[in-house]
């Protein structure tokens, strides 16, 4: 889809990931990362950082493991990752720029979903406190038999509790294991962040490098309900 043809465009559905979307809560992922490397004894470089961004809590955990040389303390790092994770949350709940704005406008005209690999407290504990999650008539993470990004669950099964069609609706997200998430669920894609990555292009219909861009601020209140 073309910048164009996506401005004249109208989902069926809207879903949300939450963390670098709409919270600005990956920095508290990096931190919390740092900490619990520290406490064993050493730290991420950016590449460990790029790696696992977007990544289900306990696939970072298992990772976290191995990167500090101790893969049968993976259960216990994964515990401090969501505890360490949890604090800074609590102590610092932000919105990403433009999205509460973006959020308003576009429940106006389709049902919304957020579709996260946070544990549902941490998410809806976040929007909450943000005044968003009134919004939201779905929260979507991995529970059950709905498998983490970048498997296609949660945004299946987010457009299915919100009456679209995956094809019909619009993911936005800001990571590639997300990107690849909502593109193998059929959904289309809406990009966010300051560079669209070049060296491993992802499967994203449209880029924007904020919820407050102006064009797509200008697509929202041209919506018709």
């Amino acid at each position: 889809m073309t910048a164009e043809k996506f401005l004249g465009w109208t989902p069926a559905a809207i879903v949300f990931d939450c963390d670098g979307t709409l919270m600005d809560s990956e920095r508290h992922w990096e931190e919390a990362r740092e900490v619990v490397l520290r406490s064993h004894g050493t730290a991420p470089d950016e590449e460990f950082a790029r790696r696992t961004k977007g990544l289900h809590y306990t696939e970072c955990g298992r990772m976290l493991a191995e990167f500090a040389g101790r893969p049968e303390l993976a259960d216990e790092m994964t515990g401090q990752l969501l505890d360490a994770f949890r604090r800074l949350v609590a102590d610092d709940p932000v919105t990403m720029p433009g999205a509460p704005q973006l959020v308003a406008k576009a429940a106006a005209f389709a049902p919304l979903a957020v579709a996260s690999n946070c544990p549902r407290d941490v998410v809806e504990d976040g929007l909450a406190k943000a005044g968003l999650l009134r919004y939201f008539g779905h929260v979507l993470v991995p529970e059950g038999d709905v498998r983490p990004k970048p498997y296609p669950d949660v945004y299946l099964e987010a457009a299915r509790l919100c009456g679209a069609a995956p094809e019909d609706a619009l993911a936005v997200e800001d990571s590639h294991c997300g990107f690849l998430s909502a593109s193998r669920a059929g959904l289309r894609v809406l990009g966010v962040g300051p560079r669209k990555p070049v060296d491993e292009p992802p499967p994203v219909d449209v880029w924007v490098s904020t919820l407050a861009d102006p064009d797509l601020v200008k697509w929202a209140d041209s919506r018709v309900a």
